[in-house]
């Protein structure tokens, strides 16, 4: 009987779908994960359930879409409100990929960032993890550890630490950690980098980290301190991938490497248009490297559209588990195009975002778009950049996607008191016209 697969999935916060060597990008700033694909399987039609943070980390956990749960609905869960808010989160009774797995008699760790909830209602350990730590909000100085409102946000399971140090280092030690320690049965390791999230500052810039007031951090930043955001992340990933490789783990871990939604405004997302907070293909599209040297090839390319939520499903097919049976996926697994990159499964994928009244289905090659109520259609085997609109040209096809994304819609329960709030100036706004 064959050993079941240990896991490593590895989360980047807002990296540009072009930022990496691998995926095109234009500087040298991820030698390990670009070796990593290498290695293994590369997405070129990777996808994030959504073009902000905490939504698509519901999908990921739970494998269905994040707007089946009031706190997948909020665009995102913001620190300040949602302390002690008991609708605001994850909740404990919900299965997850890591319940599910650890219940399997997989040994689980979160290390990272969660952003799914506040004490005393939510929390990693609550969900299905057995260890933790990281920050529970979405977003923290990479020095003081420090939350947008000044909070303190450093957790080791459920108790408050504070640790000197950069925030991604901090990260990377203990992920290796957990790897070193990981030698009788499975595993599930979840690895949440904070980084290249703002506030931008690499491992030199404590002195920024002191002068900025607030992290939200409009004032500062440069594409050069981005990309060494990333590499000192792709640095921690070596490390991780390393610990792996000195554990004799490797041949049978899978270790998945993406992103929780597109690029902010230092990242390239070439050829690709919009970023963070837009349902254009910049804001969705996403990194996605796969490495199982046990079942998966070398130096794949697989065109498979998938979706965050695929995660689960693909990992606890690869276990042996079946998810919850009151609790259906909406996420399909992924496991035959991982041992085939050519075994390619049809789907709709769909999104939808308060922020603009956006509306999004992939079906094919074919994408309808509304945003504010203007309706777009692309070609994207022919125009990934979106610019060629065929709504005019295509009248029939445009409204049959639109009312197969209305079906979608109203099969969902509703959140009317649901909020966008992630903060955002006019220079932030991306519009398939501009």
């Amino acid at each position: 009987m064959k050993a079941p697969p240990n896991f490593v999935f590895i989360l980047a916060d807002d990296l540009g779908y072009a930022d990496l060597g691998c995926y095109g990008g234009r500087s040298k700033c991820s030698p390990s994960l670009d070796r990593l694909a290498k290695e293994g399987l590369r997405f070129t039609q990777g996808y994030a359930n959504s073009s902000v943070c905490s939504p698509t980390r519901f999908a990921l956990m739970t494998g269905r879409w994040q707007h089946r749960l009031r706190g997948g609905a909020d665009e995102p869960i913001r620190s300040g409100a949602a302390r002690g808010d008991p609708r605001l989160g994850l909740p404990p009774a919900h299965p997850t990929l890591p319940s599910l797995l650890r219940d399997a008699g997989y040994a689980t760790g979160l290390v990272g960032k969660w952003h799914l909830g506040f004490p005393p209602h939510f929390g990693p350990l609550k969900s299905g993890y057995q260890e933790f730590f990281g920050s529970l909000s979405g977003a923290q100085d990479y020095f003081t550890h420090c939350d947008p409102g000044g909070v303190h946000d450093l957790f080791e399971g459920e108790t408050e630490v504070f640790r000197k140090g950069y925030l991604t280092d901090l990260i990377t030690e203990k992920a290796v950690g957990f790897v070193n320690k990981a030698k009788r049965g499975p595993f599930l390791l979840s690895v949440h980098y904070n980084a290249p999230h703002w506030p931008w500052e690499a491992r030199s810039d404590a002195a920024e980290s002191k002068r900025i007031d607030k992290i939200y951090h409009f004032d500062g930043g440069s594409v050069a301190t981005y990309l060494t955001m990333i590499r000192q992340m792709d640095e921690g990933i070596g490390r991780i991938l390393a610990a792996l490789k000195e554990n004799k783990l490797d041949r049978n871990t899978i270790v998945v490497f993406t992103s929780d939604n597109g690029g902010e405004r230092y990242s390239d997302t070439w050829p690709l248009v919009g970023k963070k907070m837009d349902l254009l293909e910049g804001g969705i599209r996403v990194p996605y490297i796969v490495r199982w040297p046990a079942r998966v090839k070398r130096g794949g390319v697989t065109a498979q559209q998938a979706v965050t939520m695929d995660w689960v499903a693909t990992f606890l097919d690869a276990a042996g588990v079946q998810p919850h049976r009151d609790y259906p996926l909406d996420g399909i697994s992924l496991l035959k195009t991982l041992q085939d990159p050519k075994k390619l499964v049809k789907r709709d994928l769909y999104w939808k975002m308060l922020f603009r009244n956006q509306k999004a289905l992939r079906s094919g090659d074919w994408k309808y778009l509304s945003v504010e109520g203007d309706e777009f259609l692309f070609n994207l085997a022919r125009d990934e950049r979106e610019r060629a609109n065929h709504g005019k040209r295509e009248p029939e096809r445009l409204a049959a996607m639109r009312a197969k994304f209305l079906a979608w819609d109203e099969s969902l329960p509703k959140h009317p008191d649901a909020v966008y709030s992630v903060p955002a100036t006019k220079a932030d706004l991306v519009t398939p016209s501009s």
